[in-house]
């Protein structure tokens, strides 16, 4: 069986979910659940996952290592507040990933970031583009 190639291109989704019931921010294995059923429902592959919950009631932080990337979660449930972070390459895809936090979540409001990721075509950059 010939590996899958992946493309150094992707989609960086950065969004900001307010107003979200505390419960459904505080639950670790529930998270990690909603992120690896987010990641599959985006056609990514899991390779790894860790969660790690700050206390009852408290804020939890986590990611899921993809092939094809990775999506991290990080909740403020005293704020009604979750960071969500998703970047993915190739044919996967992040929007839908997106689609199934923010049905399980219910965010009263949703700010998304759209970031392109892709290498420079060398020669096309200026020097002293980056620090």
């Amino acid at each position: 069986m010939t590996p899958a190639v992946y493309r150094a291109e992707g989609t960086h989704l950065l969004a900001d979910l307010s107003g979200v019931a505390p419960e459904r921010l505080s639950d670790c294995i529930h998270l990690e659940a909603l992120l690896r059923t987010a990641a599959t429902a985006a056609g990514a592959t899991i390779l790894h996952s860790h969660f790690h919950a700050f206390g009852i009631g408290q804020g939890i932080t986590g990611v899921v290592l993809l092939a094809e990337s990775h999506m991290s979660i990080h909740t403020w449930p005293e704020q009604q507040f979750a960071a969500v972070d998703i970047f993915m390459c190739g044919d996967s895809r992040p929007e839908e990933a997106l689609a199934v936090v923010r049905t399980a979540f219910e965010p009263l409001h949703c700010s998304v970031q759209t970031v392109r990721r892709a290498p420079a075509l060398i020669g096309t950059v200026p020097a002293g583009d980056c620090p």
